[in-house]
């Protein structure tokens, strides 16, 4: 069975109640739950991570690489536009990764339409909320 570790970083245990008018009322527990179910129905194991510290992320990228989980989704929040050191941690890793954002950040402020961090996964995937992650567990366990 394959596995998937799915890691969220800065703000994202804020969802339902952070700026609900952009990122929607739904909470992170839903989110993890929608992605249950959609991991049973593929065949694969996933993990959830959540942290608003950079270092938490790269350490646990490291140990991921470390275990050779078989892919990584990651939503970095605010890092993708700043952390080299976490692109460099994501590039490390030798994993599978994709990286998603529940808004389209093309279309939102213009410090926020980079991602220093896609450059290290295979795809990014925005706009999309959920269903975003959704696609990309779906690429991965394929």
């Amino acid at each position: 069975m394959k596995r998937i570790a799915i890691l969220n970083g800065p703000n994202l245990d804020r969802l339902g109640q952070r700026q609900p008018e952009i990122y929607g009322t739904a909470t992170l527990r839903d989110l993890q739950k929608f992605l249950r179910a959609k991991a049973r129905a593929l065949g694969v194991a996933v993990t959830f991570f959540q942290s608003n510290h950079e270092g938490a992320l790269i350490d646990l990228l490291g140990a991921l690489a470390d275990r050779r989980v078989d892919g990584i989704i990651i939503n970095p929040g605010g890092y993708a536009h700043t952390s080299v050191a976490l692109r460099d941690a994501l590039a490390g890793t030798g994993i599978r990764t994709i990286e998603v954002h529940l808004t389209d950040i093309r279309r939102r402020e213009i410090f926020r339409r980079r991602s220093l961090t896609a450059g290290a996964c295979e795809t990014m995937i925005c706009g999309l909320g959920f269903a975003g992650y959704g696609r990309a567990l779906q690429r991965l366990a394929h």
